[in-house]
């Protein structure tokens, strides 16, 4: 940890700064979890060793709680298993994920001492459980949690004080993080990454966290590769500059993120975005037509209107209705997109809503097109390296790509790509393929349809396989595909009918809720 220096950051407590230069995309420094487990509503969907999801997994013979994807992942997961499978089995039911995750870090304290590791800069006992600051419903919640944890931890287990029990469930409640699965879409766990506690939050950060599952493939768990997150840089950073994450997502107008950062993190952010309310304007304005802007009255009317159509929205998406959502969304953005800024955020949830939704429904050119206004609202707001906008230039790309625009979708794509290479690196799934060439994967799921005979051309992707595959590839695909277009746009668009007739487009996973996903770098329990 020579990269990384402990601070005291004035108002903020303790910090951590660069001890040296920094550009976009370094790796600052990574860090393994202390512990780290799986959400109880995805127990049996995830693998409790690698965290990657599995649609057959194999289940723990004792326990039968744990789920593995083979033999190997369940020796690799053993060491941490061990004692939580013999205490599942005599406390004779399943206790909550919290409960799960402070067990676990407590065995290993009680094993290896406060420090772990050599990289480690902090103890347990050094962070804030901020139990003191936390409202009454949240303290009934800590007492139940304490208290079903003494039932559930071995007598033959070092005994430990409530005080101590109570300061790790405090630390996990406000310093716990968002495990998210291989492709890095959805939280499906929590682990606790002590040098990543000390890192203070901005709303206009100079870093991003990402989760590295590693390269746990190997038959001979030895050659297994850590978990781990990367603290990694999103622009220069000089020397001696506090090192920043956000903590909520930037897309929340000031009043907001400042509300979710005291009820859930127990502090005031005073950052300069905050305090200036920058780009509050523009989330939550008015469209402006050759100088002409709509009346604060009209601005608020159609903003009201957007809030109500969107909790109708998510009823009927919750209720699995797609057609219903599309006809609410539709209906609003009919009647507030001439009124509404092309940043307002409400706007923008609805068009990320008709999207995803669109694409799922396989009306890919409407999708191609709301997605394109997604990811230009987006622009606008955004860190130009923020994580969030290379996910979505990439759904974007794939979108446009499904609808035969491989212009646009080559631009998006190569766009992503940039910004993924920064906040995810190449080695992480989504911007690399894993072990194979692009080619031979494509080949192995039976995917190159059609060739050009001298331009070795691939046909298009299915719509289930297409969200699958890493932005790499997909630009190498698009690549080919823009060089053929090129070539012969009517001997492209042939092709790519044929193909669609050989394999026609499936359904795509169903869409997410617009709150899902990994927004929030830091979990708390709900």
């Amino acid at each position: 940890m020579e990269t990384v220096a402990i601070f005291d950051s004035p108002g903020k407590g303790r910090g951590l700064k660069a001890t040296k230069e920094f550009w976009a995309g370094d790796v600052i420094f990574s860090e393994a979890s202390i512990a780290a487990v799986v959400f109880d509503s995805l127990a049996e969907r995830i693998c409790h060793s690698c965290f990657r999801r599995q649609e057959k997994l194999q289940r723990c013979g004792q326990c039968k709680f744990a789920h593995y994807c083979d033999r190997t992942c369940q020796r690799a997961g053993w060491a941490e298993h061990k004692l939580e499978c013999s205490a599942i089995k005599a406390y004779g039911k399943v206790p909550n994920e919290n409960i799960r995750v402070v067990a676990r870090i407590m065995w290993r304290l009680d094993k290896e001492g406060s420090t772990v590791s050599d990289m480690q800069l902090t103890t347990l006992d050094e962070l804030e459980d901020h139990i003191a600051d936390m409202p009454e419903d949240d303290l009934k919640e800590l007492k139940v949690d304490i208290h079903n944890f003494l039932d559930y931890w071995p007598h033959n287990s070092k005994q430990h004080t409530i005080d101590d029990i109570s300061h790790i469930f405090g630390v996990i409640n406000c310093n716990g993080f968002s495990v998210s699965d291989q492709r890095g879409l959805q939280a499906v766990g929590v682990g606790l990454f002590p040098n990543l506690c000390l890192v203070n939050h901005d709303c206009w950060p100079n870093c991003t966290v990402i989760l590295n599952h590693g390269n746990q493939s190997a038959v001979n768990t030895m050659f297994h590769s850590q978990r781990r997150i990367e603290l990694r840089a999103l622009g220069k950073i000089a020397e001696g500059e506090e090192l920043t994450v956000a903590y909520v997502d930037f897309l929340n107008l000031s009043e907001e993120r400042q509300r979710l950062l005291k009820t859930q993190y127990f502090f005031d952010c005073t950052c300069e975005d905050c305090k200036n309310r920058i780009k509050d304007d523009m989330k939550i304005g008015g469209r402006e037509e050759d100088g002409v802007k709509p009346s604060e009255e009209q601005v608020k009317e159609a903003t009201d209107y957007c809030f109500q159509m969107l909790e109708k929205m998510e009823k009927a998406r919750l209720n699995g209705d797609y057609h219903e959502v599309v006809k609410i969304c539709r209906e609003c953005i009919e009647k507030t997109e001439p009124v509404l800024a092309d940043t307002h955020i409400y706007l923008l949830r609805m068009w990320s809503t008709m999207s995803e939704v669109q694409a799922y429904l396989q009306y890919f050119d409407d999708a191609a097109d709301y997605a394109r206004k997604m990811v230009e609202g987006y622009m606008k707001l955004y860190h130009p390296n923020n994580a969030a906008l290379g996910m979505a230039a990439m759904r974007a790309g794939v979108t446009h790509w499904q609808a035969g625009q491989i212009e646009v979708a080559h631009g998006m794509i190569c766009k992503a790509y940039a910004i993924l290479m920064v906040t995810h690196g190449p080695t992480h799934p989504i911007t690399k393929d894993l072990d194979v060439s692009v080619t031979l994967k494509l080949f192995k799921l039976g995917l190159l349809k059609l060739f050009n005979r001298n331009k070795n051309f691939p046909g298009p992707l299915s719509a289930d396989v297409s969200v699958l595959i890493s932005s790499q590839a997909m630009r190498i695909q698009t690549e080919m595909e823009l060089r053929m277009f090129k070539q012969n746009e009517y001997v492209y668009h042939s092709m790519r009918e044929a193909a669609l007739k050989n394999k026609p487009m499936t359904m795509m996973h169903e869409p997410k809720s617009v709150e899902e996903g990994i927004k929030n770098l830091f979990h708390r329990r709900k």
